[in-house]
């Protein structure tokens, strides 16, 4: 007589689903649903060998989930903003600054992208702010100092190789206090200047730059003290407690009529002359939030 293995017995369109529950050691006793089965799973995974897994805890409506697996269209978006910015540092290193700052500014526009992408798809996760975040430290804290540094602050020596490393410092304290102040903090307001934001004042100085060269040759000198303190300043603003308007709730309100024509005024502007515009935009973005601050303080 054949003796039928209980295996045997399954639905089978659930068989492979419970003969994963019965094989895993994470699986005893069975669990009622997958987030159960999920949660024990993290607890009981030694993670040796060879695997290619992301297991993560997170809270949805009061509850705790685990869930494997990433979002796959936010995390393609910035992982290109991560290559954008590791071909800015290689095109610093070859001299070929103007890529280099067009490939940060590519950065910055897929990094509002993926957060705007995730939040429509509803496809957040705490795996994606964490790349997001070393993404944008390689993009906005790494390839514009070392533009910069390869650009203007090289033969200052020490002294340029330290301006640089402050805008990187900088850039690193503001995006781990950004982490950790996730849901704390009002999301009308950056609190300090926003890494792409600092990262695209510098870049947009080095174009304006190379764009209008006649200083090669004479002001060299005044040029690269200008670059060393434009740079620290830029990453001090980062780590400010300095309030800025993120824009985030910006596209959901209604404005009056007149402020379109001012964008379309300004847009005209800015087409004449795109690094000069930008720049000058963002340094009028960096003294408002400066000038708001101030004007609180001596309001209370």
């Amino acid at each position: 007589m054949t003796t039928e293995h209980p295996s045997n017995k399954l639905p089978k369109d659930s068989a492979s689903h419970d003969l994963l529950l019965q094989e895993s050691a994470a699986t005893q006793p069975p669990f009622a649903d997958e987030h159960e089965f999920n949660l024990r799973l993290a607890d009981n995974d030694d993670y040796e060998g060879l695997t290619f897994e992301v297991i993560e805890t997170e809270v949805a409506e009061g509850k705790q989930v685990v869930s494997r697996g990433v979002y796959l269209a936010p995390n393609l978006i910035t992982t290109l903003s991560l290559l954008s910015g590791f071909y800015s540092i290689l095109a610093s290193t070859q001299g070929e600054f103007y890529k280099a700052s067009l490939a940060i500014f590519l950065s910055a526009i897929l990094d509002g992208a993926d957060g705007r992408v995730a939040r429509m798809l509803n496809a957040q996760s705490p795996f994606g702010e964490q790349y997001d975040s070393l993404a944008d430290m390689l993009a906005f804290g790494v390839a514009p100092a070392i533009l910069v540094y390869s650009f203007a602050l090289q033969p200052l020596g020490r002294l340029g190789l330290g301006c640089a490393f402050v805008f990187t410092a900088c850039a690193a304290f503001r995006l781990a206090r950004f982490n950790v102040q996730i849901g704390e903090v009002d999301k009308e307001y950056f609190v300090g200047l926003a890494s792409p934001l600092a990262a695209i004042l510098v870049t947009a100085a080095v174009m304006v730059a190379v764009d209008h060269n006649e200083w090669v040759g004479q002001y060299d000198a005044l040029v690269m003290g200008l670059f060393a303190m434009w740079i620290v300043v830029c990453g001090l603003l980062m780590v400010s407690n300095v309030k800025y308007y993120s824009f985030k709730e910006f596209d959901k309100k209604r404005v009056p009529f007149v402020v379109l024509i001012i964008g379309v005024l300004v847009m005209s502007i800015v087409l004449y002359d795109i690094p000069v515009g930008i720049l000058a935009i963002g340094i009028i973005y960096a003294l408002s939030g400066i000038i708001t601050t101030i004007k609180s303080k001596v309001k209370s």
